[in-house]
């Protein structure tokens, strides 16, 4: 199926929606495109959508915990909002959300880093 991506931002926050699979195949192209988009644009933080992704692997995982340490530097937040049950289990296992905070959806997200949508 692969992985679609979709970048927005809204004043200092990053939108990252993504749909479909987010594996090893798909992890170098979104690295480097989500890379490009917080250096090409002032942003600070992160929100990531994740409503559409139907699977994720540890490689995906990879990807977010390296983009959520260049948010850190920056001063800003990540914040992962609307997480599939499948992915939920990933992350649970994983322990990111003791790190990273998990909204249940964009809008609230966006209203909690001070952005209203």
């Amino acid at each position: 199926m692969g992985l679609e991506t979709m970048f927005d931002v809204k004043e200092d926050v990053l939108i990252v929606r993504l749909s479909g699979e987010l594996d090893h195949h798909e992890t170098e192209n979104l690295r480097n495109e989500w890379k490009d988009m917080m250096y090409k644009n002032a942003v600070k933080h992160v929100v990531l959508n994740l409503e559409s992704v139907s699977f994720m692997d540890s490689s995906g995982l990879g990807v977010i915990l390296g983009r959520y340490k260049e948010v850190l530097q920056l001063g800003g937040e990540m914040v992962i909002c609307s997480v599939s049950p499948a992915v939920n289990r990933l992350f649970e296992m994983s322990g990111i959300f003791k790190i990273v905070r998990l909204e249940e959806n964009e809008q609230y997200a966006l209203v909690t880093l001070g952005v209203a949508s």
